[in-house]
């Protein structure tokens, strides 16, 4: 019965992703069959309700994050935050380098912030405008963009995926980012390298042209507008939590709007709601987005799929999976068995939260050592759910970056971690035999 029901979702997904329609209607439809198998195993109807809001609740604070994104992305480019750092860096970077700079740059306000969607959202769409200025392949930039800010992700201090793994093992923060470092030397390492190798071989790589006169028609550029990207690093490196550095860098970016672009209330309230919109052709294609409308279908994506794990969770619907990933375990390794858990509970997930979940709850038992099962955590659901096509996991940063869907196949640093994990963990079982 079980592995019907999940037949029949995944099904739906598949469907949707062939004929390229919305994700909302394959999360709706699994809504629907996860509801009837409830109530099938006696549940009422106001039961299950109660379980799907549960769900939802406990996905308030990345709704809340979506927002505040959705603002700070606009109010970026309308303050003129996003063209400046971009006029500064074309000047000053070798444009061979770029794709390697792209993906260390990421990596750092990424470390610092701590989460991927706004990482990408600022120096990610930074990256992208540069790369347009710059005739950098796109869809290298998406995917060093990409890799970069799930390296912060993965293993900052100020991280929710980290936190959350850290709450789900009972295990320390700081000592699950010591392991997470250690283990993400090499992949991190080969990744720099084939982004630099990939950028000195290039062959659009040529000199920029100096954009400054052209973002200079509907901006005022200067060291003032950076002050609101200035802000989230400090903030950041402060441990100053993410939303407080996110509201104190979207103040900034209002007043510099007002006072120093001398913009109107009411526009910079359309930007902040319908994202940033230019005059100018030539940068509307570089610089536009942003805005709360943006985050959307982001927000109610996220709130159908937590939906379900409430559901999961009552119902017991994932019990015989969990016994059969068990025996998986016992027969390969107790990583590879998290590893294929994790790509299957990022595909139903759809989102990065829920699949880290899904993956503890069907995992759970496989690994004695709740550091080991922490760090497998982070090797596999944190960094594979950004690679599933029609998780927003991945498709939220590269749509707030401004790159191609298709830069999921150049975010080398997520493929190289699991892959080196599932190395060093096979060598490790068998040392052991």
């Amino acid at each position: 019965m079980e592995l019907l029901v999940f037949s029949l979702f995944a099904a739906a997904l598949l469907v949707c992703v062939i004929f390229h329609i919305s994700l909302l209607f394959a999360l709706l439809l699994g809504y629907v069959i996860f509801a009837l198998y409830a109530i099938r195993k006696g549940f009422s109807l106001p039961e299950v309700l109660g379980m799907s809001a549960q769900g939802v609740r406990a996905a308030k604070n990345i709704l809340t994050t979506f927002v505040l994104i959705g603002i700070l992305t606009s109010l970026w480019r309308a303050g003129g935050t996003i063209p400046a750092i971009v006029c500064y860096s074309v000047r000053v970077m070798e444009p061979r380098l770029f794709l390697v700079c792209s993906f260390l740059l990421n990596c750092l306000v990424s470390f610092l912030t701590g989460t991927a969607f706004g990482s990408a959202a600022t120096m990610g769409a930074v990256c992208m405008t540069m790369a347009a200025a710059l005739g950098a392949d796109p869809l290298m930039t998406g995917g060093a963009i990409l890799s970069g800010v799930y390296f912060g992700d993965r293993c900052s201090p100020v991280s929710t995926s980290a936190l959350l793994v850290a709450d789900l093992t009972g295990t320390d923060l700081f000592g699950n980012i010591r392991q997470m470092l250690r283990t993400c030397l090499v992949p991190f390492a080969l990744a720099a390298g084939l982004y630099l190798l990939f950028g000195l071989s290039s062959p659009a790589a040529g000199q920029a042209a100096d954009i400054a006169p052209l973002f200079a028609l509907e901006f005022r550029l200067g060291p003032l507008p950076l002050i609101p990207a200035a802000l989230i690093l400090v903030l950041s490196a402060l441990r100053v939590r993410v939303k407080a550095a996110m509201l104190a860098s979207i103040a900034a970016a209002a007043v510099l709007c007002l006072v120093y672009q001398d913009a109107a209330p009411l526009t910079l309230l359309k930007d902040a709601v319908l994202g940033f919109s230019a005059q100018s052709p030539e940068l509307a294609t570089m610089i536009d987005g942003g805005g709360i409308v943006s985050m959307l279908q982001v927000g109610a994506i996220v709130c159908l799929s937590s939906s379900y794990s409430g559901i999961f969770q009552r119902t017991g619907l994932l019990e015989p999976i969990r016994r059969r990933i068990e025996a998986w375990g016992a027969v390969l390794s107790p990583y590879a068995a998290v590893l294929v858990t994790s790509v299957l509970a990022s595909a139903i997930a759809c989102n990065q939260t829920l699949s880290i979940m899904l993956t503890h709850q069907l995992c759970g038992g496989l690994e004695k050592s709740r550091e080991k099962l922490a760090i497998y955590l982070e090797n596999s659901a944190v960094v594979v759910a950004p690679l599933i096509p029609w998780s927003i996991a991945g498709g939220v940063p590269l749509a707030s970056a401004g790159a191609p869907a298709a830069s999921l196949l150049t975010a080398f640093f997520l493929f190289l971690l699991p892959l080196w994990q599932l190395v060093t963990a096979g060598r490790g079982r068998r040392a052991t035999v």
